[in-house]
């Protein structure tokens, strides 16, 4: 899929639920909303088909039922939403981004130990690969 559509953060949440639990139906997806934010059923009806209209979500109807897949994959949304926060914020790298966490005392030790197993893991793997 080329360029992904924008999804507004009230829409995200709703997209999670049908990520999550595809094919879900409309009463589905407002009883998973229900428990965890304070949205009228009305105002969860008004972002499922703004998901519908920005080509986000797809529906089949079944009967007098509304079931809803997503037309775009969790990763490639994520990845796209790192790439714009990279860009916007940091000059497109990551480096600078990790950086900029390291000057200003924001990642505790444990992060930072994950982000030193995990590079380390990707480095091995890499090895691995090249033989």
């Amino acid at each position: 899929m080329g360029h992904l559509p924008q999804i507004s953060e009230a829409e995200y949440e709703v997209m999670k639920i049908v990520w999550k639990h595809a094919p879900i139906n409309t009463n589905e997806i407002t009883k998973q909303l229900l428990l965890t934010t304070t949205w009228s059923p009305k105002t969860i009806q008004t972002l499922i088909k703004r998901l519908v209209t920005k080509g986000a979500l797809t529906y089949e109807k079944q009967g007098r039922i509304f079931v809803y897949t997503p037309a775009v994959k969790e990763g490639e949304y994520i990845g796209q939403e790192s790439s714009s926060f990279l860009n916007r914020f940091y000059h497109g790298t990551l480096t600078s981004m990790v950086s900029s966490y390291l000057e200003q005392d924001r990642l505790t030790e444990s992060e930072i130990q994950q982000l030193r197993a995990l590079l380390s893991s990707h480095e091995k793997n890499g090895e691995a690969s090249n033989e």
